[in-house]
């Protein structure tokens, strides 16, 4: 992806809201689905990382997973953030 469509969406990231939070459950085949709708409908979403869901995961990692199992380009990890595009 080229340097300036990153920025624009990163930009666009930051006026959005987190439409999905990941919680105790952590990655379920439910949150995937819900989040593939999302994705179609929006194509650029934020999603929050609860702490309950880390279990001694690397936050870095479970983004990494969530951008697999959607399909979907992980464009940042900011915090407990992380920003998905398709």
């Amino acid at each position: 992806m080229e340097k300036e469509k990153l920025y624009r969406l990163k930009s666009e990231a930051n006026q959005i809201s987190p439409i999905l939070n990941i919680g105790k459950n952590g990655i379920t085949d439910t949150l995937i689905e819900e989040l593939n709708k999302q994705i179609k409908a929006n194509r650029l979403v934020k999603v929050r990382v609860l702490k309950s869901a880390e279990e001694g995961k690397d936050l870095k990692a479970i983004a990494e997973e969530i951008a697999d199992a959607t399909r979907s380009t992980l464009i940042e990890v900011r915090g407990r953030t992380v920003v998905l595009y398709r």
